[in-house]
C-alpha cells in the first residue's frame, strides 16, 4: 500500500482543532511515540530515501519500512508495517544492531489522531508536538497505485480546507538530523 500525506507547521493547534471538528472528525487520546530509525549496514538509507524504525507506543512496538518517497503532489511511499510482540523493541534494536544496521537517531513525539470518513475515503489527521523541533499536522490516508493521483488530491484539497499551508516535504528524522540532533 502507499502512504500519502503531506506535513505541515503549526502555529496553533486550537485552531486547527476547531477546524477539524467542524468537519466532523472524530479526535482520539494523545499518545507518546518514539520512533527508533537504523541505516541498513551497505546502503545508506539518506541517499536511497527509504526508512527502517521501530515505533514504540506503550508497551505496543510496530516495525515499518518505508520505501523511496514517489513524485507528486504530496509525499507518496510504500509502506510495510508489522507488529511486533509485547515489549520486544529493545530486543529487535539490538538484533539489528548485530546484523550491522546502525541505529540513526529515535524521534519522539506526543501525536493526538484524528480520523475523518469523507467522499468514501479514511483519513488520519495529527497534531505532532516533535520534541526539539516543534507542533506540525499531518494529514494522511492510504492508496494503491491505481487509486495514488485522486489520493494526492484529496490530501491536497483536504489539507486546504483545513488551511494549512507550507508544506513541510522532510520526515521528522531528516528535520531532526539537519538540526543536529
Amino acid at each position: 500500500m502507499l502512504e500519502v500525506e503531506l506535513k505541515f507547521p503549526l502555529n496553533d493547534a486550537a485552531v486547527l482543532r476547531e477546524r477539524l471538528a467542524a468537519l466532523g472528525a472524530a479526535e482520539h487520546p494523545a499518545v507518546t511515540q518514539s520512533d527508533a530509525y537504523y541505516n541498513h549496514p551497505a546502503r545508506d538509507f539518506a541517499q536511497t530515501d527509504e526508512a527502517l524504525r521501530i515505533r514504540t507506543v506503550g508497551d505496543d512496538s510496530v516495525v515499518t519500512y518505508k520505501g523511496p518517497k514517489q513524485g507528486g503532489g504530496a509525499k507518496t511511499r510504500f509502506e510495510l508495517e508489522l507488529p511486533l510482540a509485547d515489549a520486544t523493541a529493545d530486543g529487535w534494536g539490538e538484533v539489528l544492531t548485530r546484523l550491522g544496521f546502525r541505529s540513526v537517531a529515535t524521534v519522539r513525539k506526543s501525536r493526538t489522531p484524528f480520523t475523518l470518513q469523507r467522499d468514501g475515503r479514511s483519513f488520519e489527521l495529527t497534531i505532532d508536538e516533535v520534541e526539539g523541533l516543534g507542533v506540525f499536522s499531518e494529514v494522511e490516508t492510504i492508496a494503491d497505485e491505481a487509486d495514488r493521483d485522486a489520493a494526492e488530491q484529496a490530501v491536497q484539497g483536504l489539507a486546504a480546507e483545513l488551511e494549512l499551508s507550507d508544506a513541510e516535504p522532510r520526515s521528522y528524522l531528516e528535520m531532526l538530523l539537519n538540526a543536529g540532533g
